[in-house]
């Protein structure tokens, strides 16, 4: 690869890891040091400790013994998705391609890459909650209108129980939610905007009680996905996958809202990478051939599995 193309390359890689942090919701979870740990592995080994608790210290027989465990949980990567795209030589004008490849990856990640990543991350949050039972819903003869306020408050309170109060939150909610939560008389009383910090940059959104309400598209708020190896086509009743990309899976039901420290889970990308090359170092075509590949998962250890609540409702 020539130097310049290199350069390029190199460039594109950090200036979209920071488009990637800025634009998607969940971007803030981005933990590169604990990328470093996954060097020459899929999977990580990362310790939970255990330990008993206080006992009655007896003046004769002195400290009660106590015991420490520590168990390693393996930790597996299992997002590896990428693209290869071609631009013809002919295609950019006198701004010249790096002006062009720019704007090009640069609306791949926003309209491609982010969203997906959002969906894979906020349904695997939303789906553990499930499991452990950390639910917060409608009542049987009530409204979302109606209940908002307290649902939203019970899942605050759930969280600060398992995780303690001093803890930093965050809150994700759809359309539906974030509705309700602006249309409502009594937390109309009490949103006020605040700053939250979001890679590099500061937003204003939203709060209660000093959580940050993060508005979600509801597209990336479902339950489960189905997400496409963009080269399958098995025919029949089955979906063509060459256009790559996710869709909800045929049971999927709506995420109204999640509640969960804002350190509790850990978006580790292995790899985040762009491979550029020149029309005359491509085989295949007079044209730019650009690749992008990105390597993650979204990690939450057990120690923290207890701290997240969600809401998840059907469609009408």
């Amino acid at each position: 690869m020539a130097i310049n193309s290199l350069a390029l390359a190199e460039k594109l890689t950090t200036e979209l890891d920071k488009l990637f942090v800025q634009k998607a919701k969940t971007g803030f979870f981005a933990d590169n040091a604990m990328r470093a740990k996954f060097v020459g592995a899929g999977t990580v080994l990362l310790p939970d400790v255990a330990f008993s608790g206080l006992g009655d210290y007896d003046r004769d027989t002195g400290f009660p013994g106590g015991s420490i465990t520590v168990s390693n949980t393996p930790y597996e990567l299992t997002m590896d998705r990428g693209r290869s795209f071609q631009l013809d030589a002919q295609d950019y004008d006198e701004t010249g391609i790096p002006g062009l490849a720019g704007q090009v990856m640069g609306e791949f990640i926003r309209t491609k890459v982010v969203p997906e990543t959002d969906a894979y991350v906020l349904s695997k949050l939303s789906s553990l909650a499930v499991t452990k039972s950390h639910t917060v819903a409608v009542g049987a003869s009530s409204t979302l209108d109606a209940d908002i306020y307290k649902m939203l408050i019970d899942a605050i309170l759930g969280v600060q129980d398992a995780a303690g109060s001093d803890e930093e939150l965050v809150a994700f909610v759809d359309s539906t939610v974030f509705s309700a939560i602006m249309n409502s008389e009594v937390l109309s009383k009490t949103l006020v905007a605040s700053e939250f910090k979001h890679g590099d940059i500061n937003l204003i959104v939203k709060s209660v009680n000093g959580v940050p309400i993060l508005h979600v598209p509801s597209a990336r708020m479902k339950t489960a996905y189905t997400f496409y190896d963009g080269t399958s086509n098995p025919g029949g009743t089955a979906p063509d996958e060459r256009p790559g990309g996710f869709v909800p899976t045929a049971d999927a039901n709506n995420i109204g809202l999640i509640v969960m420290p804002k350190k509790a889970a850990s978006l580790v990308r292995k790899t985040e990478k762009v491979r550029v090359w020149t029309p005359d170092q491509n085989q295949d075509a007079d044209a730019w051939k650009f690749q992008y590949r990105l390597y993650y998962d979204l990690l939450i250890k057990k120690s923290n599995e207890d701290s997240i609540y969600t809401y998840t409702y059907t469609s009408a």
